[in-house]
């Protein structure tokens, strides 16, 4: 008995040592495609971010405007 679960320890230890947590390698394709996400990610949020200060600066504009208007009246 003692011998069986000493195999069994032994073969456990074996499997864990083999089957670990491992990175699984990626293609040159997989990577490429991968980093095209990311950019086309940050375009989009910075094209959001360019759209937000647009916006503001035209309301910006907008109030200048409309102090103009009231102190020529």
């Amino acid at each position: 008995m003692k011998k069986f679960i000493l195999i069994f320890a032994l073969l456990f230890s074996v499997s864990i040592a083999f089957t670990g947590c491992r990175d699984e390698k990626k293609s040159p394709e997989d990577k490429i495609e991968a980093t095209i996400d990311d950019v086309n990610d940050d375009i989009e949020e910075d094209a959001e971010a360019l759209s937000d200060d647009v916006n503001d600066a035209i309301e910006d504009v907008e109030e200048e405007i409309e102090e103009a208007k009231e102190d020529n009246d």
